[in-house]
């Protein structure tokens, strides 16, 4: 197999204002990989390459030009075995998770006939996975439809991001979650994006476990000593994300589990090595006894069907964050639909153009 590839770029427009603790987003730009065999180049693998602007450790001014490198290098792979790291570790540097994820989305793609099938497995076959319903940040109005809509929905896992209103707000809105519908029915988790305080994060924990949290995402900025303690004497069961970000090497991965021993792992492909280190991490984790779920990073639709289809090749036992495919107002058309808190993959819908793309 003598392969070739190319590259492209396109710009993705929200449909709202997407706002977190660490600024809003109008719009998300990202490059997609093609990969073919020059002897039958109707058949073209495709991945996602989509650097999280001021998060990815690949958000840098040189990316486009290490992708350009890494596609020049791309026909000096003779053969390749993707998720064990395979020969991409010959062409792709470290420090660019996002390229690989992008670069083994495509060569799965492309084993599989270029037509989306990352993993055949029970994903692809229509058996939905639980997701949760995420509430993006904004006006204590705009935050309550979004809980009543996504409950409406059929969500009953709701992700709500914290850090970016007052203390009496956020506890507000959570006590107008826990009065308006019962305890069982709706887990809440809660996503910091590292945005409190080391002097008081566990004073603002003991506040917001009254009111029945399943987990909170990174409370405070990864990289800090204090994670250790935190880890320990959280009254909410503590969720790393950023924490696992530049940890690329085998000894670091099990060095920083071991230390900070988390409730939970967060897995984003994108951010976390692409599907080889996050296969890694689930087995580190696993081996501790640490749970984990997996989250998109505000990918495509060509990017989130390949998260969605790894995702099924494990036992799904808790609410994934899969729920972004709807927040593009130029979205990629594909088989992905959202119905009644799950994501499935729909037979009767199709891959639309990827136009600009191939």
């Amino acid at each position: 197999m003598a392969l070739q590839a190319s590259y492209s770029k396109k710009i993705f427009q929200f449909g709202f204002e997407a706002r977190t603790s660490r600024g809003s987003m109008k719009d998300k730009i990202s490059w997609f990989i093609e990969v073919w065999d020059e002897k039958n180049s109707e058949i073209v693998g495709v991945g996602e390459c989509g650097p999280l602007p001021g998060l990815s450790v690949d958000d840098r001014p040189d990316f486009e030009e290490v992708m350009r490198d890494v596609i020049q290098k791309v026909p000096a792979l003779k053969t390749f075995d993707v998720l064990a790291g395979g020969n991409l570790d010959e062409i792709i540097p470290m420090g660019f998770p996002a390229i690989r994820f992008g670069f083994e989305t495509a060569l799965f793609d492309l084993s599989n006939g270029g037509k989306r099938i990352i993993f055949d497995n029970n994903f692809r076959k229509g058996i939905p996975i639980p997701i949760n319903g995420l509430i993006w940040m904004g006006d204590m109005d705009f935050m309550k439809h979004q809980v009543d809509q996504k409950i409406k929905e059929g969500f009953r896992c709701i992700k709500l991001k914290v850090g970016g209103l007052d203390d009496d707000s956020e506890c507000n809105l959570l006590e107008y979650i826990r009065k308006r519908y019962f305890r069982e029915d709706i887990a809440i988790r809660l996503d910091a994006n590292g945005a409190f305080n080391t002097d008081d994060v566990l004073s603002r924990l003991l506040e917001l476990s009254k009111f029945g949290i399943h987990s909170i995402e990174q409370p405070i900025k990864p990289d800090l000593p204090e994670m250790e303690e935190l880890c320990r004497k959280s009254p909410i069961p503590i969720a790393l994300d950023e924490e696992l970000i530049g940890k690329e090497a085998h000894h670091a991965k099990v060095s920083l589990l071991h230390r900070l021993k988390p409730q939970f792992v967060v897995l984003k492909p994108t951010l976390h090595g692409g599907l080889s280190g996050c296969k890694t991490w689930i087995e580190l984790a696993e081996s501790l006894g640490i749970s984990w779920w997996i989250t998109s990073a505000l990918e495509s639709n060509i990017g989130l069907n390949a998260i969605c289809q790894f995702t099924a090749n494990y036992p799904v036992l808790i609410p994934q964050g899969l729920g972004t495919g709807t927040i593009y107002k130029n979205n990629i058309a594909s088989p992905l639909r959202i119905e009644n808190g799950n994501i499935l993959y729909d037979h009767q819908r199709s891959w639309g153009p990827l136009s600009g793309i191939r």
